[in-house]
């Protein structure tokens, strides 16, 4: 594939506005885990989460625009903002034909309980219906296109974990073919009592004495999720601020069920090499990996079993990050700048809540932050229901 710049990053994470804001939570190695005050929790047996504290939309969006938003479409326009700011022509608007690619894993669906609550209680003469507009997984998208006169491919993808990844993946590869000189990607999500308490209830978020995320660690006992966004805007005409996206791979694990992932190591080892490939690399060329690595017991094994099918006793350096930001669409899309970041710093970030692997585990996993030599970078991401997508992230041009 045609490397992708990445010319500007807009991010609205727990523990952090903005790019430079974020850059500082990764040097620091500091968690935006923390408990539950949102809606109450004491009926369920997780109480964590990575949740936004010191959001303030009226700094990025109109008092009359804000009203017809609902918290996603706020978390993605506020993103978008600040990624278009951050591009070295910020002065200079991207063109006409900007397409706009997003991932959410669950959409709003907190607007939609809203929406229905209104509905059941006061029937559909008086459900509002700015609501129902805004209960739409595509309406953070849309809200970016109408605030920016983008006219280019508008497109919104739900893919569990790999939203985000998989939004990147179209976008890259509309700029690629020429269908669109420049494009906004990232992923958005939010927490809600909704979604947090069927988490809970299959048993999928972090219990116990082990409530922190604690990717490949021996302890871990389940996800945290997060919340926020991430935009990245992705330019044929410019120069890399960041780096570029230099290659994908897909793949789908038949052996995962509809909530859970499988065990076949195979098919994330062959969407990684096919992420390779397409970067026009091989293996050996890989400097680091940024895990998709969630605390969930079976996602965690089957990854570092792929990564030691397909790399063997090279495998290069593995950071964890969703110890610091949860899990979800959102945390896909930090996941990925995370990895933007360490390519452009020369750094490897450590990896929260790490201590110790399961036993037979060979994988190197990053605890402490450290300079490096970093040319291209592996990205991994695996959702539950088999979904596989993985990107390479590369320093240079060519």
């Amino acid at each position: 594939m045609s490397r992708i710049a990445v010319t500007g990053i807009g991010v609205v994470a727990p523990g952090a506005i903005g790019v430079e804001a974020f850059r500082e939570l990764l040097a620091a190695g500091r968690s935006a885990v923390g408990p539950v005050d949102r809606f109450d929790t004491s009926g369920l047996g997780a109480h964590q989460a990575a949740l936004i504290r010191d959001f303030k939309p009226r700094d990025f969006i109109a008092p009359m625009k804000l009203r017809r938003m609902n918290t996603l479409s706020r978390y993605a326009v506020a993103a978008a903002k600040l990624a278009l700011q951050d591009c070295d022509a910020a002065g200079t608007p991207l063109p006409d034909d900007t397409g706009v690619a997003l991932g959410t894993s669950f959409g709003p669906v907190q607007t939609s309980v809203d929406y229905m609550q209104e509905y059941v209680e006061k029937g559909a003469a008086l459900a509002p219906p700015q609501l129902f507009a805004e209960s739409v997984a595509n309406a953070p998208g849309s809200h970016i296109a109408i605030e920016h006169g983008f006219r280019g491919f508008n497109v919104t993808v739900t893919q569990r974990e790999s939203s985000a990844l998989a939004a990147a993946m179209y976008a890259a590869s509309q700029l690629a073919k020429g269908s669109a000189r420049a494009a906004l990607t990232g992923g958005v999500e939010e927490v809600n009592e909704m979604i947090f308490s069927v988490l809970d209830r299959i048993g999928a978020l972090a219990r116990g004495e082990h409530q922190e995320a604690r990717p490949f660690d021996r302890c871990r006992s389940g996800m945290v999720i997060g919340e926020g966004a991430a935009a990245l805007v992705l330019d044929t005409q410019t120069a890399a601020k960041y780096g570029y996206l230099s290659g994908f791979g897909i793949a789908r694990d038949t052996t995962a069920t509809i909530s859970d992932w499988g065990d076949d190591h195979r098919a994330a080892a062959a969407a990684m090499r096919a992420a390779i490939e397409d970067a026009e690399l091989t293996p050996g060329d890989v400097d680091a990996i940024y895990a998709s690595a969630n605390s969930t017991r079976k996602a965690d094994r089957l990854e570092w079993r792929a990564i030691e099918a397909l790399f063997g006793d090279d495998a290069p350096p593995v950071v964890a990050t969703k110890s610091y930001f949860g899990e979800y669409a959102a945390g896909g899309a930090l996941q990925l700048v995370a990895a933007l970041l360490a390519v452009a710093d020369q750094t490897l970030h450590a990896s929260p809540g790490f201590e110790a692997g399961e036993d037979g585990m060979r994988i190197e996993v990053v605890r402490a932050r450290r300079p490096a030599a970093l040319r291209h970078v592996l990205v991994n991401s695996l959702s539950a229901g088999g979904g596989i997508v993985c990107a390479v992230v590369s320093r240079e041009a060519a």
